[in-house]
């Protein structure tokens, strides 16, 4: 199938998606301004079937332990399909159909399905993970590179998180959770009513990323982007807190992001 850049386009809005870039959106402009940051390593990109860092790239399916290349040293880093070319299953004006099979280094032979659906005042993207034999752990979740600037003032960000994970010295979660603490962040936070951040740049635009999940990784110690990250579970959480994917059972989640004039 082909994987040639998408464009998808609903009212005023523009989203450019690069399945041989990793299934990412490689762009968003609403009214002519670009909100990704642009780069081949940019836009927005799928993490799965791990989101953040595992522990030393190790982790255990019971009693077998898997080891992941260490592309953070000493982590392994925001899963492997990000690095990949996805297959297109179908496009339409405002919706693509994005599909990738798991293959080495992941140990488990699956599917991974994304649908990106473009409207006028938002971007709903979804991702299903499905084994093809045996159970699995796995999670899900996204990576934007929100510009920081849109040509004003700086991004404001607003939330209300129930907790921070506490962060060790090696950025992952301590497994202890504490009340959150003012940035700059490379933090989990959990949001047990669902994933609900406010992205405000004034007098242009707020763009409020949802999602039913109830975990957040914020990232805005760079000068250039603001990241806001729903997952399914938090960094190192294929051996803290697993999500077993199964035959019956697949992994399932998705994110929207809703925008209007600030």
């Amino acid at each position: 199938m082909s994987n040639e850049e998408i464009t998808l386009t609903a009212g005023d809005a523009e989203a450019t998606v690069r399945p041989d870039n990793g299934g990412r959106i490689a762009g968003l402009r609403v009214g002519g301004l670009e909100l990704l940051r642009q780069g081949e390593r940019y836009g927005c990109f799928p993490m799965v079937p791990w989101c953040g860092r595992i522990r030393d790239g190790r982790f255990r399916d019971g009693a077998t332990v898997h080891q992941m290349p260490l592309n953070s040293p000493p982590h392994a880093i925001h899963g492997t399909a990000r690095n990949a070319a996805w297959d297109t299953a179908r496009v339409t004006a405002n919706e693509a159909v994005l599909t990738y099979d798991l293959v080495n280094p992941w140990p488990y032979p699956g599917r991974i399905t994304q649908v990106i659906t473009l409207a006028e005042d938002s971007l709903t993207l979804t991702m299903s993970v499905e084994p093809r034999e045996s159970s699995f752990p796995a999670q899900i979740g996204w990576h934007p590179w929100f510009n920081r600037n849109l040509g004003g003032q700086d991004v404001r960000l607003d939330f209300e998180p129930a907790w921070q994970e506490e962060r060790g010295a090696d950025h992952l979660p301590t497994g202890r959770r504490i009340d959150p603490r003012p940035g700059p962040w490379d933090d989990c936070f959990g949001m047990p009513e669902g994933v609900d951040v406010a992205l405000t740049w004034p007098g242009q635009l707020e763009l409020r990323v949802t999602s039913p999940e109830k975990w957040v990784v914020v990232y805005d110690e760079q000068e250039a982007a603001v990241c806001v990250e729903p997952q399914t579970g938090p960094p190192n959480g294929l051996n803290t807190c697993p999500r077993l994917v199964t035959l019956l059972e697949p992994l399932e989640a998705t994110t929207t992001w809703t925008w209007r004039a600030a």
